[in-house]
């Protein structure tokens, strides 16, 4: 088990299970749905099991890269740690147990799973043919609050939308923060991507305005929906996170790259999640006056 939480690298999904919550109760407090615990389970596996079929994949797909870059021949395939056959079997397990468990919560989530799964595990073979590859990252990670809110509905609505394209925003500009540690490996690999395509000085402009579409999209749901001060706080913390990972960053200095890409985005999320739970909590008990933009 701990061999497999290494290979999908299980710290990761700090990234975007806290905003499947955002979906899940965004639907539980703005629509007439009540509160299921089985739901919110089945959220919650369906988050795991999506996530752990797109890791493992992306380590079968690209084990043999992996162990030419430096960076990167330390991960468990290339390692010898799990062999290339248990990862894929890992990754056919877990789109099984996704698909089966959106059986179980409705129609609309089990037509749709098999497309989730082509977005988040297609995203393992862009590299080869697009440097747009981090926008297709974002797009998958982008599913949650979508998903998680068809969870609750069975619908689509406009709000989650504002918060998937935050995510979208977001993951796709800290994803090309990152791939700037393989620049030179991806030119030389014939690989693709913006840092390689762009350079790091435009690389980094492009991550900046991405964010700032994050920061945007993140502020449009309080116009559509009532919200409360603490709201306000979050996003002025996921703001201010964003700007931080930015001045950690520079096209001569990736020492803190790592640094920039786990914790100050896994606290961004965290945070941000925590202020829009505890803010829904207390305008739906009528404890704060909602404020409306």
């Amino acid at each position: 088990m701990k061999k497999y939480l290494s290979l999908v690298t299980f710290s990761h999904t700090i990234f975007a299970m806290p905003f499947a919550f955002i979906g899940f109760f965004l639907a539980i407090t703005t629509t007439q749905h009540a509160f299921e615990w089985q739901k919110l389970l089945m959220m919650v596996l369906c988050m795991v099991f999506a996530r752990n079929s797109a890791m493992a994949f992306n380590r079968y797909l690209d084990r043999d890269i992996d162990a030419k870059n430096p960076r990167t021949k330390v991960r468990d395939i290339p390692a010898g740690r799990i062999s290339a056959t248990s990862a894929l079997i890992f990754t056919i397990t877990n789109c099984l147990l996704f698909i089966g468990t959106t059986w179980f919560i409705n129609s609309i989530c089990f037509y749709l799973s098999p497309v989730a799964l082509l977005v988040v595990l297609g995203y393992s073979a862009t590299k080869r043919f697009t440097a747009l590859c981090h926008l297709v990252l974002g797009l998958g990670l982008s599913l949650a609050p979508i998903g998680a809110y068809l969870v609750v509905t069975g619908e689509f609505a406009l709000l989650p939308i504002f918060f998937s394209l935050a995510v979208l925003c977001w993951v796709s500009g800290f994803d090309i923060i990152y791939a700037l540690q393989d620049e030179d490996f991806d030119r030389n690999e014939n690989l693709h991507s913006i840092p390689a395509y762009l350079g790091k000085v435009n690389a980094l402009r492009l991550s900046t305005l991405l964010h700032i579409l994050s920061a945007v999209f993140i502020v449009l749901p309080a116009i559509y929906t009532t919200v409360g001060l603490l709201y306000y706080v979050g996003i002025l913390f996921f703001c201010v996170m964003l700007t931080y990972q930015h001045l950690l960053v520079k096209p001569n200095d990736l020492s803190r790259v790592n640094f920039a890409f786990m914790t100050t985005n896994g606290i961004a999320s965290v945070v941000f999640a925590s202020l829009f739970l505890l803010d829904r909590t207390l305008l739906v008990h009528g404890l704060f006056l909602g404020i409306r933009l």
